[in-house]
């Protein structure tokens, strides 16, 4: 059976983790905190998972690619108590812990994929609008509630058109495979810097 475990989207409460706010008694928290409001403010057009579930990616119209947190169902007890009681589930909570705000520039992010564990590099891919495909790396420092990704290389000029979908290769983390509004399907080698 399938069955919709949640809807993350513009118009309900949107969980999203801002490090470092303060509290109404005027404290510091290091916790995440559940805020209302849209993530994206536009389409969504893709979202990848990475290969252990605990990181999602969403990509949208607006330029920006999200990153999502998966918290077990003690963590969003203990760190959204308000949030545990407004959700009808024994499950976790997914909550944005940060974003790329121009991931393409002003163009869609049309598709977003995750390298395979045995990679064992962990880097994100994304294509866009902007006919070009995009590797992040994760910067060290964040943690899980605040990561922080950086642009590790770029392929500008990747299609003669929008970049519809990027995919790493299931088991070998230097390959990646492209297709374009060109009709083009290109296979693509990733060497880390």
């Amino acid at each position: 059976d399938w069955y919709c475990a949640a809807t993350l989207g513009n118009g309900t409460l949107v969980p999203r983790s801002i490090p470092g706010t303060t509290s109404a008694e005027g404290a510091m928290s290091t916790s995440p905190t559940m805020l209302t409001g849209p993530v994206h403010t536009s389409t969504v057009w893709c979202v990848a998972l990475t290969p252990g579930g605990v990181r999602m990616f969403s990509g949208s119209e607006d330029g920006s690619i999200a990153i999502w947190r998966m918290y077990t169902a003690s963590e969003r007890k203990r760190l959204f108590p308000t949030a545990s009681a407004t959700v009808c589930s024994t499950d976790g909570l997914w909550n944005c812990v940060g974003k790329l705000p121009d991931a393409h520039s002003t163009y869609a992010v049309l598709s977003v994929d995750c390298a395979p564990s045995r990679a064992g590099h962990g880097r994100i891919v994304s294509g866009g609008g902007d006919d070009c495909i995009n590797i992040y790396r994760e910067e060290g420092g964040g943690g899980p509630d605040a990561p922080s990704f950086s642009i590790e290389a770029t392929a500008a000029g990747a299609h003669d058109g929008d970049v519809n979908c990027v995919r790493w290769h299931p088991r070998d983390g230097t390959r990646l495979v492209s297709c374009g509004d060109d009709g083009a399907v290109r296979l693509w080698k990733y060497r880390r810097g």
